[in-house]
């Protein structure tokens, strides 16, 4: 990013911050909802996907901890986790291979392709989400199907987000659902960091020096957010959601379709 002018180095600072910002609030979009925008101001993925990958690790991992120390100091008794243990190791047995496949390029499909695929499922359950009726499957082959898949992209780029959302937010009660999906993107974000050393990808480190700081301004912003959302009814809270997927399938399919990106 050396070759950069001043006012997009403002951009892409005001984007980590939006970055961090969602990230926190909802519990994923920290890469989806972001990456397009910085794109837009220098198409470089491998550029910004490890800093993306680092920010992610670091956040997400403190607010696990932060949230059980806190709930932990609430009662006299132990705690239990804000993290469901059972149900990630249960879809992380279902995503591991195809994560693999899409970290290491064994499978390629036509990139604008995958997107109108993926972003129209994401649509459908972003409505149905706004309209308080959301989606059930009642299918573990479906299920099983949107994690595959959600794994495999997640392995290619990170964004997965919003298909393993579409399953997960169907089985997790809203105060375990971000903490538990911070600990599978933990997980999978790892796999993809090894991949990045393994060949010998840049990690620009050197930028975390002011990315990061960022990145927590909106962290802490979001933090906030996140606390009034639990709070507020159900229906508002799936409401925000399929907003959210919304705007990120909208997104996704304006790129998949003009092939921009």
């Amino acid at each position: 990013m050396s070759d950069l002018l001043p006012y997009q180095y403002a951009l892409i600072g005001l984007i980590f911050i939006w970055s961090g910002f969602v990230r926190s609030g909802l519990g994923f979009g920290g890469a989806v909802l972001s990456l397009p925008f910085l794109l837009l101001v220098s198409n470089q993925p491998l550029v910004y996907l490890p800093i993306i990958a680092v920010h992610l690790l670091v956040f997400s991992s403190l607010t696990i901890a932060l949230n059980n120390r806190n709930r932990q100091a609430q009662v006299s008794g132990p705690a239990p986790s804000t993290v469901d243990w059972a149900y990630l190791w249960r879809i992380l047995a279902i995503m591991i291979v195809p994560k693999l496949i899409g970290v290491f390029g064994l499978l390629t499909l036509p990139a604008h392709v995958m997107s109108v695929i993926i972003f129209s499922i994401v649509g459908l359950y972003s409505v149905s989400y706004i309209l308080d009726r959301p989606f059930r499957s009642n299918s573990k082959v479906v299920d099983a199907a949107f994690l595959m898949l959600g794994g495999y992209i997640s392995g290619t780029s990170l964004i997965g987000a919003p298909l393993i959302i579409a399953v997960v937010a169907q089985h997790l009660p809203k105060e375990r659902l971000r903490d538990t999906l911070f600990a599978l993107w933990f997980i999978l974000v790892t796999i993809k960091m090894a991949a990045f050393v393994w060949a010998g990808v840049d990690l620009q480190l050197i930028h975390h020096l002011w990315l990061l700081p960022c990145a927590a301004i909106g962290h802490v912003i979001g933090l906030r957010f996140h606390t009034r959302m639990l709070n507020a009814e159900t229906p508002v809270f799936f409401r925000l959601l399929g907003t959210v997927l919304l705007v990120i399938s909208g997104i996704g399919l304006w790129k998949g379709l003009t092939g921009g990106g």
